[in-house]
């Protein structure tokens, strides 16, 4: 597979999706909150001062907030596809430290060259329809001394659906994830200094495999590609991936687990020495009993 297949994306549908989504959104984001509780974390050693930030895919604004805390001085901005999540970023922002919410789409940002001195995004480079065109934007809007802070998913994000779907002759249904070293190879191509990546694997557990697609449709977390199937997924054809899901999954204790690979990104614009995050192994977590892990 190359890059290119591995981002193939239906902007329409993601925006629908999140849309959709945006009221329930924060009842099911047990992990995208997680993960952006660590990528906030891996700023503090991070030297910059930024003037200016943009939080790319901010969703309904929970890692917003965190940078309205962290850079006090600084002008924040929102930007996400959905205009039903920035109803809800500008609904839950304090209201003496409002950030700028703008309606975008990440390959084509309305913002001059060297606009922001740090440009954060939280989970959302995996719906990019053109990674590279992406990232280009990203570069183009990171002032030279500016810092680029990103978690997105890896390819072996969901393998235990995949697998199902593959079971029952339907590997279309789930959506596939960029290579770390491919997104790496993307980001040297669109002009960042000395990108690091690494990352690191969670486990969310559920009481059925019905559970994982429920959430999965609560996040707006559809599949985006434009290959999907169309149309009404039968009982029938739900039961046979629920089966094979359990088959090849069921753990000790009956419940069903859900890998999600989480890949996090760091570069300059175009100078500086980025700060490498320490290493971290496999995390295992119950969705209902999601805790901060302490290093």
């Amino acid at each position: 597979m190359n890059p290119g297949d591995a981002q193939s994306i239906d902007r329409r549908c993601v925006r629908r999706s999140f849309d959709a989504s945006a009221e329930r959104y924060d009842e099911v984001a047990v992990l995208q909150r997680e993960v952006a509780d660590r990528l906030l974390e891996r700023l503090e050693p991070v030297r910059v001062h930024p003037r200016r930030v943009l939080d790319l895919g901010a969703g309904t604004g929970y890692a917003t907030r965190g940078l309205l805390r962290r850079y006090r001085k600084a002008e924040v901005h929102a930007v996400d596809l959905a205009p039903a999540m920035l109803q809800r970023v500008r609904r839950r922002a304090p209201w003496l430290r409002r950030p700028r919410c703008v309606c975008a789409d990440l390959h084509a940002l309305p913002y001059p060259d060297d606009s922001f001195e740090l440009v954060f995004s939280n989970l959302a480079l995996q719906w990019a329809e053109d990674l590279p065109t992406a990232l280009r934007e990203l570069q183009r809007v990171t002032a030279p001394e500016g810092a680029v802070m990103f978690a997105t998913f890896g390819p072996e994000t969901l393998h235990e659906l995949r697998g199902a779907w593959a079971e029952v002759g339907d590997q279309a249904r789930v959506h596939r994830f960029a290579d770390k070293h491919d997104v790496g190879d993307r980001m040297l191509e669109a002009g960042f200094v000395d990108p690091v990546l690494d990352g690191e694997s969670f486990t969310l557990t559920y009481a059925q495999p019905r559970e994982v697609m429920r959430d999965l449709k609560a996040l707006g977390a559809s599949n985006a590609d434009p290959g999907r199937p169309r149309g009404l997924l039968s009982p029938h054809r739900l039961a046979r991936v629920e089966a094979a899901y359990r088959l090849a999954w069921r753990q000790p204790d009956g419940r069903v687990p859900a890998t999600y690979e989480v890949v996090y990104g760091h570069a300059w614009g175009m100078g500086g020495t980025p700060q490498r995050a320490d290493d971290t192994g496999e995390v295992r977590l119950d969705v209902h009993g999601i805790r901060r892990r302490r290093r």
